[in-house]
């Protein structure tokens, strides 16, 4: 395991970040502080898969905002609606 200070790894960013992509493991040190730097994979995306939009079938599938707004109107009005009842 490489352990390398904040200052120097802001310098040779690059060849750091190579290792790392080769497989090794890669600690930056601030201070007292330690932290391990990996690669992400898929399965650590912020954002799963299924939410992200493919740009041709599910794009065609999108609704435009003025789509939403309608719909976000007609339910407003049958809340309100039952609510005066």
């Amino acid at each position: 395991m490489l352990v390398v200070s904040t200052r120097e790894f802001r310098q040779n960013q690059k060849s750091y970040l190579d290792q790392i992509d080769n497989g090794i493991d890669l600690l930056l040190q601030r201070g007292h502080n330690k932290y391990k730097i990996l690669p992400i994979t898929d399965d650590d995306a912020v954002i799963g898969k299924e939410y992200i939009l493919m740009p041709d079938e599910d794009l065609a599938r999108a609704i435009t905002m003025s789509e939403l707004l309608a719909g976000v109107k007609e339910d407003l009005r049958a809340i309100f609606k039952k609510e005066g009842k």
